[in-house]
């Protein structure tokens, strides 16, 4: 048949015109030439609507020509392309709206100009403003917390908040960080995500979680509570040396409240409760291992020579094994002498 349009012996699509011709008098898109996309100078995060959003620019104009263009419901398997000199806070755009009219691919162009809106979110607004809905404490029985300890305390926290952060959870943030009282304190924007990070810290360093609540006045007609969560980590660290009902033991790790030791006399590992070792006494650190030259053995004993002072010490060996390091380890502890556990050893 004959299109009326053209002339010309085509396949009528609708109203006696072919499809090249119906294309010409008919548009399937229509948008506005103006386009305003709000986004936090702080933060990066855009407006979609009444929620804040991140992501890249791209994937926000497409968010915001589909709410505001009018594309004709008889167009299937919409695609939107853009193309855009990213330049300053007006940007000028290339859209291009593809999809199928029965079976027909088609495709409208449009020009764009997007203007960029700088607002601050509600979450970079609560964090400058120095919100916050709970503190997490971190403080040591009986002892103040080290440098290296407050450093990697600091470290977890921080690497905490940005791994809930990165799964979606951007209401999450640390106010401020304060070393307090031999501690250090940390304030987080949100009371249950600190629960979160306070038995992850738990976990990782032992001690126990005590909680408390403060009343912080009202919001929209309610009470609002400020939530402290205490983390009191022991006395005791990983690599300390204690003594406990007459025996010495090695603390090799912590977690919870599980605490991981090696008794020093026989090499045996043994597992106490945080609460098996309160009547613990702590004699030292790392510090107390010395390194001592080997110079013979002997199946119970073997003689070692402090390489400083040129003196010769007998040391019980924990076990039947067999030394094969020309330098090995002891630690000296109340008059006592332990050689401490190796990984170069062979039992025999």
């Amino acid at each position: 048949m004959f299109c009326v349009e053209c002339g010309k012996e085509e396949k009528i699509f609708r109203n006696g015109v072919c499809i090249s011709c119906y294309l010409k008098n008919n548009s399937f898109t229509k948008g506005p030439e103006i386009l305003d996309i709000y986004i936090c100078p702080k933060c990066s995060s855009y407006k979609y609507k009444n929620t804040w959003m991140q992501g890249s620019f791209e994937k926000a104009l497409k968010r915001q020509i589909k709410d505001n263009f009018q594309i004709s419901s008889e167009l299937k398997k919409v695609q939107i392309k853009t193309d855009c000199d990213e330049k300053g806070k007006n940007i000028s755009c290339k859209v291009v709206i593809s999809g199928y009219l029965e079976g027909h691919e088609i495709s409208e162009k449009h020009s764009l100009t997007v203007r960029i809106r700088g607002v601050v979110c509600d979450i970079c607004s609560k964090q400058f403003g120095g919100y916050f809905e709970a503190t997490l404490q971190v403080r040591a029985n009986k002892r103040k917390l080290t440098k290296e300890e407050l450093e990697t305390i600091r470290l977890n926290v921080e690497n905490l908040v940005e791994s809930i952060r990165a799964k979606g959870n951007r209401g999450l943030f640390i106010t401020d960080i304060a070393e307090e009282h031999g501690g250090i304190d940390f304030y987080l924007s949100e009371k249950g995500s600190a629960y979160t990070i306070a038995k992850k810290i738990q976990e990782k360093f032992g001690g126990e979680i005590k909680q408390s609540s403060k009343n912080a006045g009202m919001k929209d007609s309610r009470q609002i509570f400020r939530m402290t969560r205490l983390i009191r980590l022991p006395a005791y660290r990983k690599e300390d040396f204690i003594s406990l009902d007459n025996s010495y033991f090695y603390i090799s790790s912590i977690s919870g409240n599980k605490v991981h030791t090696f008794e020093l006399s026989n090499w045996t590992e043994r597992v106490f409760d945080g609460k098996d070792l309160q009547k613990a006494s702590i004699i030292g650190g790392k510090e107390l291992v010395k390194e001592m030259i080997f110079v013979s053995q002997s199946k119970d004993e073997m003689q070692v020579m402090d390489p400083k002072m040129y003196k010769t010490f007998e040391v019980r060996k924990p076990k039947n094994i067999s030394f094969e390091s020309k330098v090995v380890k002891i630690v000296k502890m109340e008059d006592k002498i332990f050689l401490f556990p190796e990984k170069n050893i062979t039992n025999k």
